[in-house]
C-alpha cells in the first residue's frame, strides 16, 4: 500500500490498483489528488512487477469530475494548469507500456469520463454511467474528451453528448463499444481484478506492441499500420517469450511469459 493521501495504491498478483479516494466529494479531482495521480501512474510504469493497472474510485462513484471550487489554483490560466496537472497522467496512461482497465462505479463525469475513455479497457458496474456535464455550466469537455468521444462515438453522437450535457448508461456504453463489459455493481472490483490478473498472465511484450500500434493508428494510413505491425512483429518474433510460447504450443503445455 502506498503513502498517498487521496489515492489508494496497491499491487496484487502483478496488478496495480489506483483508487481515487475522496468518496465524500464523489472523488472529485482536486489539485493534490491530481498531483498524486501523476505519481501513481509513474509508479505503475516503473514497476517491472506490474503488468496491468486498474483505475477506479472508492465509495459510490468513480469521479464527479474536477473540483470547480479550486479554479486554476496556483496557475495563471487553465492552459498552464492542464499542462502541469492533467496532461502528465492522461498521457502517462495513453503512452504506458502497461494495460489500464477502468473499473467504473457510479458516475464518471467530466474529467472522470475522459479518464475512463482514455483507459485501454473498460468494465462498468450495471448502475454506472458517463456524464459530460460541461455544457450545463457553460464549458466544453476537456482532458482530450472531444477527441476520445469522436473516436468512440462518431461525430454526430459525440457532438450531441458534448453540447447537450449527455450521459451514457453502462448498457449504452456496452452497445456503443465504449465499455467492454458490464457487471453487477457489487461484483465490480472482484471481476476487474480477475480480468486484470488474466491479462497479466498473458504476453506483455505483445500486449504493449498491440497497444502502441493501435494508439498510433488513428494518425496513420492503412499502409503505415501494416508497416508498423511488421516492425513490431519482427521484434516480437525474436523474443524469448515468443520462442517459448511457440514451443509450448506444439508441446501442448502452458507458457509462462517473462516479458523478454
Amino acid at each position: 500500500m502506498s503513502e498517498f493521501k487521496f489515492i489508494n495504491y496497491s499491487v496484487t498478483n502483478r496488478v496495480a490498483t489506483i483508487a481515487l479516494n475522496t468518496p465524500d466529494s464523489l472523488n472529485a479531482f482536486h489539485q493534490a489528488m491530481r498531483l498524486e495521480f501523476i505519481d501513481a501512474v509513474k509508479l505503475v510504469e516503473q514497476d517491472d512487477d506490474v503488468r496491468v493497472a486498474i483505475l477506479t474510485g472508492e465509495g459510490r462513484s468513480f469521479s464527479a469530475g474536477a473540483n470547480l471550487k479550486e479554479g486554476t489554483k496556483g496557475h495563471d490560466s487553465f492552459v498552464s494548469q492542464c499542462a502541469a496537472e492533467y496532461t502528465p497522467w492522461l498521457m502517462g496512461i495513453h503512452d504506458s507500456s502497461k494495460l489500464y482497465i477502468a473499473a467504473v462505479n457510479g458516475v464518471a463525469a467530466g474529467i472522470g469520463s475522459a479518464a475512463v475513455m482514455n483507459c485501454d479497457l473498460v468494465m462498468m458496474a450495471d448502475d454506472a454511467y458517463l456524464y459530460q456535464a460541461f455544457s450545463a455550466i457553460g464549458l466544453m469537455p476537456d482532458g482530450g474528451a472531444t477527441w476520445l468521444l469522436l473516436q468512440k462515438l462518431g461525430y454526430q453522437r459525440a457532438l450531441e453528448m458534448a453540447v447537450d450535457a449527455g450521459r451514457l448508461t453502462a448498457d449504452e456504453c456496452l452497445q456503443l463499444g465504449v465499455a467492454n463489459k458490464v457487471v453487477p455493481a457489487a461484483e465490480l472490483r472482484e471481476k476487474a481484478q480477475a480480468w486484470a490478473e488474466h491479462l497479466a498472465a498473458g504476453a506483455p511484450l505483445a500486449q504493449t506492441a498491440v497497444k502502441r500500434v493501435m494508439r498510433r493508428s488513428f494518425e496513420m494510413s492503412y499502409a503505415e499500420v501494416i508497416d508498423a505491425e511488421a516492425v513490431e512483429q519482427t521484434a516480437l518474433g525474436q523474443s524469448e517469450d515468443a520462442a517459448n510460447a511457440i514451443q509450448a504450443f506444439f508441446a501442448k503445455t502452458k507458457t509462462v511469459f517473462k516479458g523478454r
